[in-house]
């Protein structure tokens, strides 16, 4: 049903998830990113509140692993959920409860953990993991995009996938990246994919708008001169 990828820039400090879904509006529950924080992925059958507090966990000093097995001790349903982090090391964890559907399968690599059920076949997640590590020097939310066309070339899910989504943080509150395709017939890893390749060029400029408007340019709608 799920696949995800949640992964590191060691050389900028950002964090990221890439995330696609045989349901609706995936980028609304499943992918948490936090500045300078670390990065989370909650699926299978969601629990959003996973996300905010294994967060919370490694903002209070946890390590990925730590903060994992503190958030789902006792955590009612928690055999139906499966989790990803990773923390400001780099460092990765997962749990994956007993009751998650279908194939499923883990894999960490370099300053990355990809996690999937449902999956066509269990080699799914290494797939995604190389995709991430290909392109090493390329821009974090590229390299989570990779990952996942990755999984996609490899076999995706048993059926096929309809939303997506690409959230990257990097030292500000809010998101550098929160792209979304909330329904898709067809192929929303493709639409993702013209999303971040038209909005990377503007993306150092709406940053710019929010900590230095005197130094953004105009985009020439109407109204402004």
């Amino acid at each position: 049903m799920t696949f995800s990828i949640a992964g590191r820039c060691a050389r900028t400090g950002m964090f990221g998830v890439a995330i696609t879904t045989s349901s609706i509006c995936v980028g609304a529950r499943c992918p948490h990113v936090r500045a300078g924080v670390g990065a989370v992925a909650t699926q299978n059958i969601t629990d959003p509140n996973l996300g905010i507090l294994v967060l919370d966990a490694l903002q209070s000093g946890q390590d990925a692993e730590t903060a994992i097995k503190s958030v789902i001790r006792d955590r009612p349903h928690i055999d139906y959920r499966q989790l990803t982090a990773i923390d400001t090391n780099g460092s990765t964890a997962h749990f994956t409860g007993a009751h998650i559907l279908g194939t499923n399968a883990i894999s960490e690599d370099t300053d990355c953990v990809a996690a999937g059920n449902l999956l066509s076949s269990a080699a799914i997640a290494k797939a995604i993991t190389d995709g991430f590590n290909a392109n090493p020097t390329t821009h974090l939310a590229e390299r989570l995009l990779q990952g996942i066309e990755g999984g996609i070339a490899a076999g995706g899910e048993e059926g096929p996938v309809h939303s997506a989504a690409l959230l990257v943080s990097g030292d500000q509150p809010f998101p550098l990246v929160d792209l979304r395709v909330d329904w898709h017939d067809v192929d929303p890893i493709v639409e993702l994919r013209r999303l971040w390749t038209d909005y990377e060029p503007q993306m150092q400029d709406y940053l710019n708008r929010a900590i230095n408007p005197s130094i953004a340019p105009s985009y020439g709608v109407a109204g402004d001169p």
